[in-house]
């Protein structure tokens, strides 16, 4: 009978599934040099294998993040460029984060001609916690400027500085926000764009060494 699941056994269902992926050789994916196919495979495959097991409903990237009830998304990222997007819903995710947590698979992917197989070298695997996935420079600065007993002049300069995608009457909301409630650190790097580009070089760096960034494997 299937059990219900959570965040603990999402994460030790990741790293098991990290290390036996690492050693499976799929020739679907001989020679498939598309990203977004690469992560629809992964992403399906763990899917897969946790509904033999658990039962939970399942999102999707049309209907929003890939485990609603327990408020985590999945990214799946290749080691040379490791990033990807995400919907923008508003400035203040830059500040306080996504608003959900992020469990990303980091591969790197080779072909072996004489098997006419790819293999998916699961090279980290990351939990990120949703009060970490705001933008490090940002949560950075913003933490700096209020030690240094920065006022709302100065927050808004910041924003201004830093580009922050809102009008003047945002800015205002947020920048009392912030006064009230300073930001955590955050570990992503999210770029500015129609949809957030978010990258994870920090977060790989970082995992295991700070709260909320949980090296899984």
């Amino acid at each position: 009978m299937s059990q219900p699941l959570t965040i603990a056994a999402l994460q030790s269902e990741a790293a098991l599934f990290a290390v036996r992926e690492s050693a499976h050789f799929e020739p679907g994916l001989y020679g498939v040099t598309d990203g977004k196919a690469v992560g629809t495979y992964l992403e399906h495959k763990f899917q897969t294998h946790l509904a033999t097991q658990f039962d939970y409903i399942r999102g999707n990237s049309a209907k929003g993040i890939d485990f609603p009830e327990l408020g985590v998304d999945i990214k799946v990222t290749s080691i040379r460029q490791p990033q990807s997007s995400c919907p923008f819903k508003s400035a203040s995710q830059k500040i306080y984060g996504l608003g959900y947590s992020l469990l990303v698979f980091v591969y790197d992917k080779s072909d072996d001609p004489a098997q006419q197989a790819a293999r998916l070298d699961l090279r980290h695997t990351v939990f990120v916690s949703a009060e970490r996935t705001a933008d490090w420079q940002t949560t950075s600065g913003l933490r700096r400027l209020l030690e240094n007993q920065g006022n709302r002049d100065d927050v808004l300069a910041f924003f201004l500085e830093r580009m922050l995608p809102v009008d003047e009457i945002e800015a205002h909301a947020l920048a009392e926000q912030v006064l009230r409630q300073p930001p955590e650190l955050g570990y992503l790097t999210v770029s500015n764009a129609l949809q957030w580009r978010l990258q994870y070089s920090r977060v790989i760096e970082q995992a295991g060494q700070v709260p909320g960034v949980l090296r899984l494997a």
